[in-house]
């Protein structure tokens, strides 16, 4: 897969979205920047930074994701196979329902997918050295790039999602202590329910992950 690497744009996510729709780009290609000014985060908080941090965002055809993958769980999809890719980078990391990266109880970076066409494009921002967003880092000597280069390494094998969400069910306890936003209100997890297309049993109502 290409890669581009750019010193610094206001949104890995924003710039990769504007060059497919005007075709400059075409999927699968990624997107990397040391530095991000005014990067998209969960419910449009901005996700920005400097050096040292992970800021990424990926297109991907629809058709090359493995055929079980329930597009409204892409984010747990994308979101699971780094945590993995992390872990084998020795960073004791896990994944809070349904795109947050957690290093014990401390967000540290997070998930967006968006559907244009038919493509995926999957943006990760993670605060691999500085703490920054109002959140904790890994203070991890990771280098951004051979980050990315290990992930799509990852990615590219496309693990069916029966594989990976069963390895995720076990996980998915780690966040029932937390709660998640659903529609602007903050709802427990502790009684929730995880089907298994990755959306939850919430209060009697299916919540789906895809943001």
């Amino acid at each position: 897969m290409e890669i581009l690497s750019f010193d610094s744009l206001p949104s890995t996510q924003k710039y990769l979205l504007e060059k497919l729709e005007d075709k400059i780009l075409q999927a699968p290609i990624a997107i990397i920047a040391s530095q991000q000014s005014s990067g998209i985060g969960s419910r449009d908080n901005s996700w920005s930074g400097g050096e040292g941090n992970f800021f990424v965002s990926i297109a991907i055809d629809l058709e090359m994701l493995p055929k079980d993958l329930p597009l409204s769980s892409a984010s747990i999809y994308f979101s699971f196979i780094m945590k993995k890719t992390l872990e084998d980078l020795g960073e004791n990391i896990w994944l809070k329902w349904p795109n947050d990266f957690y290093l014990n109880n401390n967000k540290i970076g997070g998930t967006i997918t968006k559907k244009m066409n038919d493509v995926l494009v999957c943006g990760i921002g993670i605060n691999l050295k500085n703490s920054e967003n109002g959140y904790r880092a890994l203070q991890s000597d990771i280098s951004p790039q051979i980050l990315l280069e290990k992930y799509l390494f990852e990615l590219q094998k496309f693990p069916k999602w029966k594989q990976v969400f069963s390895e995720y069910e076990v996980e998915f306890e780690l966040s029932r202590k937390f709660s998640v936003h659903i529609e602007n209100y903050q709802k427990s997890l502790l009684d929730a329910s995880l089907c298994e297309d990755g959306s939850l049993l919430l209060g009697g109502k299916r919540v789906y992950s895809l943001r």
